[in-house]
């Protein structure tokens, strides 16, 4: 008897059950379908699906797990994946975020966004304390530098002429930082004046006008409005603030019975005594060399002196000078190599 001859016992029967349970499943599936009871069934297990969500057993297990280390690792796992960099990279590098960028920056939004924080009072504030802290603490280095060069040169003096040095530091300034203030001040005159000259002769010369035949009268004009212009300069300066510009650079101050808000008559008096001290080529200041208190001789008639401050604080009112007691002024001498 041949292989293909020989039968398994039962194989015709397994394949006949078989057969038979999947058409008797099949017959079940269409008629569940046409009595309705498979919609029923999913709707059954649908209702089970929600109810066991909103369950609070089920709510605090999702919390458990996403608030677990499992989501943080998984999280960390994706951030570290070459796939998940190399995918972002190509997603910044991509056209798609150029042109939303584009789209962006031109927009009418971003236009008026930058306007307003451009506008702002905050910037404007911001941007004006850093530069003005910026002059402030170049104005306070320099006066560092002549400060000891005030005390260097008195020291000597004071060897030379033979008489006891300062025992303390004093808090008012010294000839060769005045001497600095009057020359700024004296350049930013000039520097107005020349200005106001050009000006003048744009006009002249848009009106047709011709000046140039003067010859000395001009000079006489101009030396007159170089001396008028000073001495309104440092009057309205020394009247209003009790400092000029580079005095307030250098954080120095003009006082008067411990108060720097000068009076007409003292600015005006003190304004007299410093053209006379001038006039001697100089001479009349030399007192704020040579003396203990040094006051020259514009203070000695307006009874003033001048004393270092603190500077404007960054933020503070740029109006008025905070109040701080002088004896917070402190310095370290100046000292040369000996020779």
């Amino acid at each position: 008897m041949d292989r293909g001859s020989q039968r398994q016992p039962g194989s015709d029967g397994g394949r006949f059950g078989g057969r038979l349970v999947a058409g008797g499943a099949k017959s079940a599936q269409r008629l569940a379908e046409a009595a309705g009871i498979d919609r029923a069934v999913e709707s059954a297990i649908e209702e089970a699906i929600v109810r066991a969500v909103e369950n609070e057993a089920t709510e605090r297990a999702l919390a458990r797990i996403i608030n677990g280390p499992i989501i943080t690792q998984a999280v960390a796992e994706a951030l570290r994946s070459q796939a998940v960099e190399e995918a972002v990279i190509e997603t910044v590098e991509s056209e798609m975020v150029d042109r939303v960028w584009a789209r962006i920056l031109q927009s009418d939004e971003t236009e008026l966004l930058i306007q307003r924080i451009a506008e702002s009072p905050e910037i404007r504030d911001a941007i004006a304390s850093q530069g003005v802290g910026l002059i402030t603490d170049i104005g306070m280095e320099v006066r560092a530098v002549t400060a000891r060069v005030d005390d260097w040169v008195e020291a000597k003096l004071a060897k030379l002429l033979k008489r006891d040095p300062r025992a303390e530091r004093t808090e008012r300034a010294g000839f060769f930082t005045r001497a600095l203030s009057i020359g700024i001040d004296a350049l930013i005159v000039n520097f107005l004046l020349a200005f106001t000259i050009a000006l003048f002769q744009a006009v002249t010369s848009a009106l047709g006008l011709d000046f140039k035949g003067l010859g000395f009268e001009s000079i006489t004009i101009t030396a007159s409005l170089w001396f008028l212009g000073s001495s309104l300069y440092l009057f309205s300066f020394w009247n209003l603030a009790g400092q000029t510009p580079a005095m307030r650079f250098l954080s120095i101050r003009i006082e008067k019975d411990g108060d720097w808000r000068l009076s007409a008559r003292t600015a005006f008096v003190r304004l007299v005594g410093f053209w006379l001290a001038t006039i001697p080529f100089g001479l009349g200041f030399i007192g704020a060399l040579v003396r203990p208190d040094r006051r020259a001789f514009d203070d000695h008639v307006a009874d003033t002196a001048v004393f270092f401050v603190d500077p404007v604080l960054p933020g503070a009112p740029h109006d008025k000078l905070p109040e701080q007691p002088r004896d917070r002024y402190e310095r370290q001498p100046f000292q040369l190599p000996d020779q």
